[in-house]
């Protein structure tokens, strides 16, 4: 099992680091879509937050914009289809009448409930009439001129166009009312070139203009008030011709409107107020400067600008909003006064396929519709004014945004992809091919021991890969050129030791000749001839002395190490090596060993031992046996081995001799001795003792 997983391990190490970029890239390119969508809920969640508090504004501006005087106008006089928009038509104010000969009153009046139309750029006008239906059937008309120094029309003058003068048309139901009005002015009022004026409109049917005794209408009544400044003054300006603001208010009786009120002489039938047909008055105003034909204001040929209407409310609303007024108790089936909807378009310039997934993202209570009720109440009734959102137009209003950061999210994620094929092809991919060559002649070096240059020309280049595959292919060069130097060593050197071999032997057959073959105890020079001849055996045509040590097959037999230790301790002399004293046992240990094997062991260790013992002492051998194994120390006074060189005496090479192999110690005593005791089923340790060293050799029993 745990070769299993270190052969997989051994499998992932190489490709670790491409699996890591990998992911890092994609978890990247995942990080940035997950950045872009997160944004994109929390902006739906703060949108449509705002849109509800947006949609409750809207709702309370509508409310109020109703609910002043401008916003009740409009309600009282909603646009109808088919209506004329030429000229000016009287409009249903929400107050009960106007004061009309106050001029503080009118003008309030007539500025909130933004009555006022624009006839060019100085001059308004207003033609209205009152709620109250028990105010008479009266049309006001209030306007504001830039006149010269008015012209009082004196009392008694038949002729009326030599003072300024206000002529007024009404025209309903095929009859057309008309009057004119020259200023008369008031005389309590005081003097002076540049005193502010006022005074009457004075009425006359405008048919009776230029007749002698011609009497003022009963019910018409009219004022006119002037600045006493002028408009623009003047170094030089005469008072009498600088303009100034004009500000006028008229009521005009209509008979036919008071009909519809009180009622003719033969019927007593009363009508609604205000009328039906109000949209078909038109009313006129011309105001004349003294002489004949001086028109400074005609209605009808000047253009007026709209006023406020509920088609006005329209901007107020958002995509998707639809805003409904309808009047409170209206029987059932009638069309709303109004029907408007807020503009749309944002969603075309979205993807659609952004705008439903913003739509798939989770918001709280997003799909709740939205809607409010405000009642507006108005002298003629109540209206309520409905007002419905549609949170989709969120989705699409983020659209609009989302298209346009899709353009960043998807420029990042390029960038991502580049710098990812930059990496893979670029660095990468040449890792990887580095990787596989470098391999390739690592398993040539295992199996044949050949080192082939492998070919890395198209990886070179100036960057830092192609420096780094140049540093390879010298190395791997390098490498080769090693290589080859040691296949030509150890062929020297195996060359070298089939000659000294076949030097060595020949004497050595001399030898044996002159002492005979008998290696008993009694012929000790047979003996040592007889190692030689095993020791040229054992290197005789190896490569090297360790393999030749590691090659070597011993001849294993029983024998009697107490006897064998008791021979190698008188016989140690003869070596070089003096003081060997083995404490003998009392009867015979049978081990299991190759005699003239373990003869070097014991003799390598007692060359080592004589090398550091002190002086004058004697190197002490004991004998210890059990029933299965028999233990040999071999222990000397000297000094003791270093604890960090203790665990590599017995590796080839290893020796603190300062030219070893000059002075014939190789490193390679103990080796042997480590070797042979392995083939022989034994072990050898070395361990230090107080003010000495011992080397503990352990063989097993023979039979008993």
């Amino acid at each position: 099992m745990s070769e299993r997983v270190t052969q997989r391990r051994r499998w992932f190490v190489p490709y670790r680091l491409r699996i890591l970029l990998r992911a890092a890239f994609l978890l990247l390119a995942l990080a940035t879509l997950g950045l872009a969508v997160s944004v994109l809920q929390q902006e739906k969640q703060l949108s449509y937050g705002n849109y509800q508090t947006s949609f409750r504004k809207t709702g309370e501006q509508i409310s109020a914009t109703l609910r002043h005087p401008a916003g009740q106008l409009a309600l009282l006089n909603p646009p109808l289809a088919g209506a004329a928009d030429a000229g000016l038509r009287p409009l249903l104010l929400p107050f009960p009448a106007l004061d009309f000969d106050d001029q503080q009153k009118v003008q309030q009046a007539v500025a909130m409930s933004g009555c006022m139309r624009q006839f060019g750029p100085s001059a308004s006008l207003c033609a209205a009439i009152g709620n109250n239906p028990w105010a008479g059937g009266f049309i006001y008309v209030a306007g504001n001129v830039d006149l010269a120094r008015l012209v009082s029309h004196r009392s008694g003058d038949e002729v009326l166009n030599q003072s300024h003068r206000v002529r007024v048309s009404v025209s309903l139901r095929g009859r057309t009312y008309q009057w004119i009005a020259p200023f008369e002015e008031d005389p309590r009022q005081p003097g002076g070139p540049y005193a502010p004026l006022r005074g009457r409109l004075t009425g006359f049917n405008a048919a009776d203009e230029g007749r002698k005794h011609t009497r003022p209408v009963k019910d018409f009544r009219g004022w006119i008030w002037q600045n006493a400044q002028c408009n623009e003054p003047a170094a030089g300006a005469s008072p009498d011709t600088c303009l100034r603001n004009a500000f006028f208010s008229v009521r005009l009786p209509v008979s036919v409107l008071q009909e519809d009120l009180f009622g003719s002489e033969s019927t007593s039938e009363r009508k609604t107020w205000p009328p039906r047909d109000l949209d078909k008055i038109r009313v006129g105003v011309v105001v004349l400067a003294p002489g004949a034909g001086a028109v400074v204001l005609d209605s009808d040929k000047a253009s007026a600008a709209s006023g406020f209407s509920l088609a006005d409310l329209a901007p107020m609303l958002l995509p998707g909003e639809t805003l409904r007024i309808e009047k409170v108790g209206a029987a059932a089936g009638t069309a709303p006064l109004i029907e408007l909807a807020g503009a749309s378009g944002a969603e075309d310039a979205s993807q659609h396929f952004l705008t439903a997934l913003i739509r798939r993202l989770p918001v709280d209570t997003y799909d709740t519709p939205l809607s409010a009720t405000h009642r507006i109440a108005t002298p003629l009734g109540s209206y309520d004014v409905v007002l419905a959102g549609d949170v989709r137009s969120v989705s699409q209003s983020l659209g609009v945004v989302a298209s346009r950061m899709a353009w960043f999210v998807g420029a990042m994620l390029l960038a991502l992809m580049l710098a990812w094929l930059v990496i893979e092809i670029g660095i990468i991919s040449r890792i990887k091919e580095l990787i596989e060559r470098a391999d390739s002649v690592a398993r040539t070096v295992k199996e044949r021991g050949d080192a082939s240059q492998p070919d890395l020309s198209d990886l070179r280049g100036d960057d830092e890969l192609g420096v780094l595959a140049s540093c390879l292919h010298d190395l791997l060069r390098r490498v080769r050129e090693d290589v080859e130097r040691e296949a030509i060593r150890t062929e020297q050197e195996r060359d070298m030791w089939h000659a000294v071999g076949h030097e060595i032997m020949s004497p050595l057959q001399s030898l044996m000749a002159l002492h005979g073959t008998d290696g008993g105890d009694g012929n000790q020079s047979a003996r040592y001839v007889l190692r030689m001849q095993q020791a040229i055996r054992v290197l005789y045509g190896r490569a090297s002395p360790s393999e030749a040590f590691q090659s070597t097959v011993l001849q294993v037999a029983e024998i009697d190490l107490a006897a064998f230790l008791h021979n190698v301790a008188a016989n140690a002399h003869c070596a070089g090596i003096t003081g060997v004293v083995f404490h003998g046992a009392p009867q015979a240990v049978l081990v299991r060993a190759d005699e003239y094997s373990l003869e070097d062991v014991v003799t390598h260790v007692l060359v080592n031992a004589q090398r550091y013992r002190l002086p004058g002492s004697s190197i002490d051998i004991s004998l210890d046996a059990s029933e299965t194994a028999a233990s040999v120390v071999i222990a000397n006074r000297g000094p003791s081995i270093a604890d960090d060189v203790i665990g590599t005496i017995f590796e080839y090479g290893v020796s603190d001799q300062e030219d070893a192999g000059a002075n014939g110690n190789r490193g390679q005593g103990l080796f042997v001795a480590r070797t042979y005791m392995a083939k022989m089923g034994g072990t050898i340790v070395a361990k230090n003792l107080d003010g000495g060293v011992a080397f503990v050799l352990t063989l097993q029993r023979g039979a008993a």
